[in-house]
């Protein structure tokens, strides 16, 4: 028995021996990013923290949302509106803010606050910068950020996600953990990451597949009109009640 629990605590070193040797070999600074002097000097040092001493990267593709691409794009540049429509649903907790342009404060109700920034806003894709704090009476409160990609596709009807996390978790000791239970559990740390975009692909899908319904709620919303007219365009029949 020892034997064996000795090669499982072998070969789960060596993983994270690996996917740290792969971090390492990386290149200084994100290809997936314009030119660091492209960014603010406080924003482009936390993306090479971020991305040179990343936890660990995950990528996960979630179920296609049957909406059109316009509309979720929409819904993904108006993080503020989509929350409120997931709590309005009962989709989600989380609580988005506008602070500015392609800056926002986040709170998902659940001990996790923070603010992002959107670095690339490209046709089919967005890249944003994290940052913030988890507490719980399990493990105090851990800090840390994140870069995430996330790319859409239009297959007939529907748009297809993908979504490539790369975390940095600022305490060693929950970092070592973090590693070695992201070999044993890489599933769940999936479907987490998957929740992260579930709930704009569900308020899109509401949005085109029942829009009177969505556009009367559009009208009384809890967020500023300005950030509501960005998603009412696209959607038939909110031009009248929002």
């Amino acid at each position: 028995m020892q034997s064996v629990t000795w090669r499982l605590a072998a070969s789960l070193l060596a993983l994270v021996a690996a996917s740290l040797a792969a971090g390492d070999a990386a290149p200084p600074w994100p290809p997936f990013l314009p030119e660091r002097a492209a960014l603010p000097a406080d924003i482009a040092a936390l993306v090479e923290r971020t991305w040179g001493h990343r936890t660990w990267s995950r990528t996960v593709r979630g179920r296609p949302a049957r909406a059109p691409l316009d509309l979720y794009m929409a819904l993904v540049d108006a993080p503020d509106v989509t929350a409120a429509a997931a709590r309005f649903r009962e989709l989600a907790r989380h609580e988005v803010r506008a602070l500015g342009e392609d800056w926002y404060e986040a709170d998902d109700g659940d001990g996790s606050r923070g603010q992002y920034r959107v670095l690339v806003r490209e046709a089919r894709r967005r890249v944003m910068l994290s940052w913030g704090e988890h507490s719980s009476g399990l493990v105090g409160t851990i800090r840390g950020s994140a870069l995430t990609e996330l790319s859409l596709e239009p297959r007939g009807g529907d748009v297809a996600q993908e979504l490539t996390a790369h975390v940095l978790i600022e305490s060693r000791v929950a970092a070592a953990l973090a590693r070695m239970l992201l070999v044993l559990f890489g599933g769940i740390a999936d479907r987490r990451l998957r929740q992260a975009f579930a709930s704009a692909g569900q308020v899109a899908e509401w949005a085109a597949d029942q829009p009177a319904e969505f556009c009367q709620w559009l009208g009384r919303a809890p967020v500023p009109a300005e950030r509501r007219a960005r998603v009412a365009g696209l959607v038939r029949g909110c031009g009248e009640t929002s």
